[in-house]
């Protein structure tokens, strides 16, 4: 997909060029054209958001959207209109549905200081028991995907949303990531408990997709070396990891916001090209990005840098 953005930013250019000299070359009334050598290029990307929206599974899934705001508010009221059933459904990828009940309406929307305040109407909670936590994480998860939304406040008729009426779960006031999304418990005490974010794929379509799963683990380790060992252990009934199970972390840190992956040389998919999927790129990055308060990851293999990159925009660089 990197290498995908690059050739369509390339494959746009020569066009732009093509195109204005075909208009300088054509006359039109004998006269020669006035052409400006100014272009102006704009990014598709610019257009596409991330969205969480449920899969097949019933998984919270990340995948992309176009849309037309760039303002903050507007374009939360425009990814709520696509998660809403039947609010924007000629956007919603194949294989993928909305979560909000019908007829639910985004009474007001303001953002202040990272946090955004979203009041809805009465029918957000018209929705089954076992799907109300889900519906909170999807939420919470694409409103935090717009860039400077670090908080969600919720809201429903005027009132704080702090907890769920049919599965009585207590929500905080103020809602972040570390809500946590497709949850899973493996624990047998309440001492050491952990919560980490992991990215696995699936497929719909021919097409790799990024689901976050938030386990919930009896282990005080730092949450990379508990990533890298969870993708490392495969597939499960309907998730993968392409990590191969003999890769190693040999190092990590973290100083001004920058993170520092060090692996043995099992990261390579081909060891003699030295190439690593963009699978595997993806899902340690996306769950760095999670986990931590990071700027950039950088990726190495016995001391030899092979990827870096930021973290803000990653989640729209994996277009479905």
């Amino acid at each position: 997909m990197l290498k995908k953005i690059s050739l369509r930013k390339i494959g746009l250019t020569s066009a732009a060029l093509l195109a204005l000299t075909l208009i300088y070359l054509l006359p039109s009334n004998n006269e020669k054209l006035n052409v400006t050598s100014d272009l102006e290029y704009v990014d598709n990307a610019q257009n596409v958001s991330p969205i969480f929206l449920i899969d097949k599974n019933s998984y919270a899934a990340l995948t992309t959207v176009s849309v037309s705001s760039s303002k903050v508010t507007d374009k939360a009221r425009e990814l709520l209109n696509i998660l809403t059933v039947g609010g924007a459904d000629a956007k919603i990828p194949s294989g993928f549905n909305a979560i909000i009940p019908p007829d639910t309406e985004v009474n007001s929307i303001s953002f202040d200081n990272g946090i955004l305040k979203v009041d809805f109407s009465k029918e957000l909670l018209d929705v089954k028991e076992e799907y109300e936590e889900k519906l909170i994480e999807t939420i919470v998860y694409t409103l935090t995907s717009i860039e400077n939304v670090n908080k969600v406040i919720l809201y429903v008729d005027g009132e704080i949303l702090t907890k769920l009426p049919k599965s009585n779960i207590n929500l905080p006031s103020t809602l972040d990531r570390s809500f946590g999304i497709n949850k899973k418990y493996d624990l047998t005490s309440t001492d050491n408990i952990n919560d980490v974010t992991v990215y696995y794929i699936n497929e719909i379509n021919d097409k790799y997709y990024y689901v976050p799963v938030t386990k919930y683990l009896n282990d005080n380790r730092d949450k990379i070396t508990i990533i890298i060992d969870e993708l490392t252990a495969g597939y499960n009934s309907s998730l993968m990891s392409f990590l191969n199970e003999d890769t190693k972390l040999v190092a990590s840190t973290v100083n001004d916001k920058k993170m520092s992956l060090d692996f043995n040389s099992y990261i390579f998919d081909d060891s003699i090209t030295k190439s690593v999927l963009e699978e595997v790129i993806y899902t340690i990055c996306l769950s760095a990005k999670d986990n931590y308060d990071i700027d950039e990851v950088s990726l190495s293999a016995d001391n030899k840098e092979f990827f870096k990159t930021a973290v803000k925009g990653l989640e729209t660089l994996k277009e479905l």
